[in-house]
């Protein structure tokens, strides 16, 4: 049974690029997001709240795709109990919440895929990173745990990128100087483009990636394993 492809979190630049892709292979999409916008295939739902009404879909799903994430960088003495929590319920709880909702109609088709995202720094100990860090390792364990528990009849894998050059990392990248450091602290010597994390999931929501499970693909430039001399 062919399925639609929700994608939570549709209003991020990387998802955006998702959407266009799997429509131009004629495939349903359905869009969910915090956006006051609802109109035919995208609806209105907050993942962080646990009494959310969550998005009425009959269709089976042959893929789930959670986008939410956030860049919450302090020293580890600056972050309070409110900084964790916000980070933990967007990342993490808001992907549980979704995929526990939605499991029925994954089971619906005959194979579907989760693809969660991580981060480089799950892999890479970096400095100031202890609550984001946190919350998407335990991103990390989630999608291997789900990929024993769900396999054969649904595909669990994640994407861990490094520093993307999207709108939630704008502050990050807002001067040259800023930019060339952070370039330079990769092999590659760039920073990610949202084509090349969103060219990662497609391939891992689609048959091409049919037989692989429980992996964390790293779309870093290289940082989470190479050192240059």
């Amino acid at each position: 049974m062919q399925g639609a492809y929700l994608l939570i979190g549709s209003g991020s630049s990387i998802s955006k690029l998702v959407a266009q892709r799997l429509s131009s292979e004629k495939k349903e999409v359905i869009k969910v997001s915090r956006s006051s916008e609802v109109e035919n295939g995208h609806f209105n739902m907050d993942v962080t709240d646990s009494a959310s009404n969550f998005a009425q879909i009959d269709a089976p799903l042959a893929g789930l795709i959670y986008f939410p994430g956030t860049i919450n960088l302090k020293p580890f003495k600056s972050l309070t109990d409110d900084d964790y929590r916000r980070d933990w319920e967007i990342n993490f709880f808001g992907a549980t919440r979704s995929i526990r909702h939605y499991l029925p109609q994954l089971n619906r088709c005959h194979a579907s895929s989760i693809v969660l995202i991580s981060t480089v720094a799950v892999q890479q100990g970096m400095a100031y990173h202890a609550s984001i860090a946190g919350a998407k390792g335990a991103i990390e364990g989630l999608t291997r745990s789900l990929a024993a528990e769900f396999a054969p009849k649904i595909r669990v894998n994640a994407v861990a990128p490094s520093l993307t050059s999207t709108p939630l990392a704008k502050h990050l990248l807002n001067n040259e100087k800023r930019r060339e450091h952070a370039c330079q602290r990769h092999p590659l010597q760039r920073v990610g483009n949202p084509e090349d994390i969103a060219e990662a999931i497609c391939f891992l929501v689609s048959e091409k990636s049919s037989w692989m499970t429980g992996q964390v693909i790293h779309v870093d430039g290289g940082l989470s394993s190479i050192k240059l001399l």
